[in-house]
Order: structure tokens, then C-alpha cells, then sequence
């Protein structure tokens, strides 16, 4: 294949974190995060939402820590489910390090709000103890008072010196085992802190637009920002703040690095938007085929376009592909047309197809490990 230099995105250099088992910032790939919703108290509602978001991919999954009943469940909920949990704290020390015991992988807390130098001493030891990174996370919304005195309104330079201010403290106690995130709502504040932040230190960043809306709109919203984000090169963990199903932010999330080449998890499928010339019901096909290819994570690329006009063009440039015709469907595979279908179910088909690809790759992948 020719090189295309269009699609390089050089990503910024940081320093690299460990949250858990995953490996943040240097040349880790990018990883994509959520939060559950469910009472955290609530050990075994808590534990069956955080496996849902493993069965789609999630690298990290964030648990918010109100209060000591939380905290004291939070170690039953860390020893059922297999990702790095990060403990959301907001100005409590006393659960940071109730969360930090319990054996959370990373701290949501920024040190600056939780009192005094003792008490930040006493969290950042307890984060060393437990082996726990941190993460500082500034919103534009909880701004501190004299930054908003100083600047009038949350804005970039506000929020990146919040930021630094922070991240400030942690340093003075020799502690650098920490990621920043700068987010709002507003995709121009959030893109513009970012940027400056992204110049300003070397620290891994975790980016996101925050409350961005419901699935729709906050998928439009956050897609925007971050794909601004991302094609430029910064960020090294992400969430989409989506009100919605925690497992919906999971997959916009890989669709978003998918669609830039950034990371490639499950089956990207590739279709039409349907018209008149279509031979099938290319919108009814495709829901079905995504929904019956879910389980699939060996990276593959599909195409199902409903007529001759473009489909075999994009069948050229993926794994398999189908283009709709008169009846009878021509498949393609790795971009030679291979043989036709007619009068049988093409969800299946394909799903078929994809299914005996993906073992394919895994075996082979498995005997190359293996040498």
C-alpha cells in the first residue's frame, strides 16, 4: 500500500504513567475510559455495570468515592472485575486515602482543594504506599475563587494555571505519578486549554469535553473537540461525557480513535447511507450486523454498500465487502471479488466471514508470539 502522509498524527511527547495495569502517555496507546452511574455502596450493581464496559473494551473505569461507605466498598468492587479502577474524590482526603488502602489504581483529587499541607502530605503517602497515580482534574466549572477573580470568567489561562498550580504541589512532594485534564463544556474553552496545557508541561493528558449532552448531541460535541484534540497530536487517555448508558461513551470513544487511525479494537464497518439504487436495506442490515458482530475484537474492516456505484471502490480498501447488485451480491475479500451471494441471509454471511477471519488472525497472530 502507498504511504500517505496525510494521515500522519504525530502525538505529542509525555512522560508516562501507570494506572493499574495500563501503561498511560510516552508511545502507550491511547486509552478510552468511563464512569459508572450506579450507587457505589451498591457492590454488586457496581461490579455488573464495570464487567458490561470490559465487554466492550474499556481500559479504565472511574467510580465516584462520596463517602466513607463508598470507599469501604470500593475494595470488593477492585478484587471482582479485571480493569484499573480510579477513585473519584472531591475535597474528602480522608477518602482518598480510604481509596488508596482499598487498592484503587489512580486518585481523581486535586491536592489543592482538599486543606492543608499536612493533609496533602498524608494522601500523596498513602499514594506512594499503595502504588496509586493520580489524576489532577480541573473543570471550568469549579474553577478556584481567585482565578476567577483574577481572570473575570473560566477561561484557558485560568484553567491551565489551575492545573499547574496543582500539579505544582504534587512536585513539591517529589511526587510526578500524575495525569492532567483541563475540561468544560464549551468545545472552544476545553480545545484552547488543552493546547496551552499541552504546551506548558510534559505531563500524560486525560482529555475530554465535559457534560457534553445526551448520545447524540454529546457524540457530535465531543467528536468535535476531541477529534481536534487527537488529530493534533494531544491526548493519552480520554472519556466521552456522554448522558447516557456508560457503555455507549466506550464505544464512541474507539470510534473516534478508530476513525483517525489512532486504535483499532473490533470490527469498523463501512457502509452507504442508502438510496434509491440500493438493492437491499442497507440501514437495517448494517444495525443488525454491528449488533451480531459486537463480540469480535480482532481489528477488521468491513464493507457493505447497497449498489455498484461505490462499492467496489471502498471493497478495494477493506478486509471484506459486499456490493449490493440485482439479486446477487458480489463479496469481496482483501479487495478481489470472490464469489456471489444470492438468496441468502447477508448478516449471517458476513458475520460468518468475519468470524473465520478473526481466528485466522488470532492463530497466526499466536504462532508468531509463540517463535
Amino acid at each position: 500500500m502507498s504511504v500517505r502522509p496525510y494521515r500522519d498524527i504525530h502525538r505529542r511527547a509525555s512522560r508516562q504513567i501507570r494506572v493499574g495495569k495500563v501503561l498511560v502517555g510516552g508511545d502507550a496507546p491511547i486509552s478510552v475510559q468511563s464512569m459508572t452511574n450506579t450507587p457505589t455502596a451498591d457492590v454488586a450493581a457496581t461490579v455488573a455495570q464495570i464487567r458490561r464496559l470490559e465487554q466492550v473494551g474499556v481500559d479504565i473505569v472511574r467510580v465516584s468515592c462520596p463517602d466513607e461507605e463508598s470507599t469501604a466498598a470500593l475494595a470488593d468492587i477492585i478484587r471482582q472485575v479485571d480493569v484499573p479502577v480510579v477513585a473519584d474524590i472531591h475535597f474528602h482526603y480522608r477518602r482518598a486515602i480510604e481509596a488508596a488502602r482499598a487498592g484503587a489504581a489512580c486518585l481523581r483529587i486535586n491536592p489543592g482543594n482538599i486543606g492543608s499541607a499536612e493533609r496533602v502530605r498524608e494522601v500523596v503517602a498513602a499514594a506512594k504506599d499503595h502504588g496509586c497515580s493520580m489524576r489532577i482534574g480541573v473543570n471550568a466549572g469549579s474553577l478556584e475563587r481567585d482565578l476567577l477573580e483574577k481572570y473575570g470568567e473560566p477561561c484557558p489561562e485560568a484553567m491551565v494555571e489551575s492545573a499547574l498550580d496543582h500539579a505544582r504541589i504534587l512536585e513539591d512532594h517529589d511526587f510526578r505519578e500524575f495525569k492532567i485534564s483541563v475540561k468544560a463544556s464549551d468545545v472552544f474553552l476545553a480545545v484552547a486549554a488543552y493546547q496551552q496545557l499541552a504546551e506548558a508541561c510534559d505531563y500524560p493528558l486525560h482529555i475530554g469535553i465535559t457534560e457534553a449532552g445526551g448520545l447524540r448531541a454529546g457524540t457530535v460535541k465531543s467528536s468535535i473537540g476531541l477529534g481536534m484534540l487527537l488529530w493534533s497530536g494531544i491526548g493519552d487517555t480520554l472519556r466521552v461525557s456522554l448522558s447516557a448508558d456508560p457503555v455507549e461513551e466506550v464505544q464512541v470513544g474507539y470510534d473516534m480513535l478508530k476513525s483517525l487511525g489512532l486504535r483499532r479494537r473490533g470490527v469498523t464497518v463501512i457502509s452507504c447511507p442508502s438510496c434509491a439504487r440500493q438493492q437491499f436495506d442497507v440501514i437495517s442490515t448494517v444495525a443488525r450486523l454491528e449488533e451480531r458482530l459486537a463480540h469480535v475484537t480482532t481489528p477488521m474492516t468491513v464493507s457493505i454498500i447497497g449498489c455498484v456505484v461505490n462499492g467496489p471502490g471502498e471493497a478495494r480498501e477493506t478486509d471484506i465487502g459486499l456490493t449490493g447488485g440485482g439479486g446477487t451480491h458480489q463479496i469481496y475479500v482483501s479487495g478481489i471479488p470472490d464469489h456471489r451471494l444470492k438468496d441468502r441471509d447477508i448478516v449471517e454471511h458476513i458475520a460468518g466471514m468475519v468470524e473465520k477471519k478473526a481466528a485466522e488472525i488470532e492463530a497466526a497472530s499466536a504462532v508468531e508470539a509463540a517463535e
